[in-house]
């Protein structure tokens, strides 16, 4: 009963925050989609736990050994992503932008859920595993069309030019786009209320886009079932669930 009341609290001062807000900032992590039923990359269920991120993520071992990657697509990374719809969270953050509330969903996620549940001002920091991109002639394909590809060649290569075929997301070893980064940090500036969502907060340089908000002026609220090492510098934070958190929030 205690712990209940306490959530009703937390919930009615979340969404006094939003209702005070006059431009907000979100920003993204594994954790939002997990309640989609993507694993976490971190935790204790967290598919580092089962899979080298050395390997998997790595741009180096990728262009090395193209095979690793792309096993682990086809067992892992596809069957989650292409099953996987939108939750209540993703759809409360969709409709605080149709509200003209959220200004800009930035995002740790490649699995273009946000889009999907109806977000359009979403910058991608990671990329977006939905795109694959041929490497020799830039020929984009969908993830559907290459997971086919996979059943007749592994790894797979281009129809076209018979060049190799890569995930349009960031590896380990590459940089993020300057542009989005860029406009990311803007959007971080320019709110006055910034909503961490999912993030442990650890991956540099989107980890400090928070302290950029605070720094002018933002109120920062963090959601995450984790500590993060953001939380003693926030003005509010919930260890719990996405969907939880964010359900009933947006103006009626």
């Amino acid at each position: 009963m205690k712990d209940a009341r306490m959530r009703n609290e937390q919930t009615d001062t979340l969404k006094q925050y939003i209702d005070a807000a006059a431009s907000i900032t979100v920003f993204t992590g594994a954790g939002i989609s997990a309640e989609s039923g993507i694993p976490t990359y971190r935790g204790d269920d967290g598919l580092w736990n089962t899979y080298d991120p050395a390997k998997f993520a790595d741009i180096d071992y990728f262009l090395k050994d193209p095979a690793y990657y792309w096993n682990f697509f086809k067992d892992i990374r596809y069957p989650f992503i292409a099953s996987a719809e939108p939750n209540m969270a993703h759809a409360a953050l969709a409709d605080l932008e149709k509200q003209g509330l959220l200004k800009c969903l930035i995002t740790q996620n490649i699995d273009g859920l946000h889009q999907l549940g109806g977000s359009r001002n979403v910058l991608e920091l990671h990329g977006n595993t939905r795109h694959i991109k041929c490497l020799t002639c830039r020929l984009e394909y969908s993830m559907d069309e290459v997971f086919g590809i996979l059943a007749e060649q592994l790894p797979p290569v281009c129809p076209a030019c018979r060049g190799p075929l890569k995930p349009d997301v960031v590896f380990f070893g590459e940089s993020l786009s300057r542009d989005v980064l860029d406009r990311a940090v803007k959007a971080s500036r320019d709110c006055d209320l910034f909503l961490v969502v999912g993030s442990s907060l650890v991956v540099q340089p989107a980890a400090s886009l928070p302290t950029i908000a605070k720094q002018n002026g933002a109120i920062v609220i963090i959601i995450n079932k984790d500590p993060t090492p953001l939380d003693g510098m926030a003005d509010m934070v919930l260890h719990t669930g996405a969907s939880s958190a964010l359900a009933g929030i947006t103006r009626q």
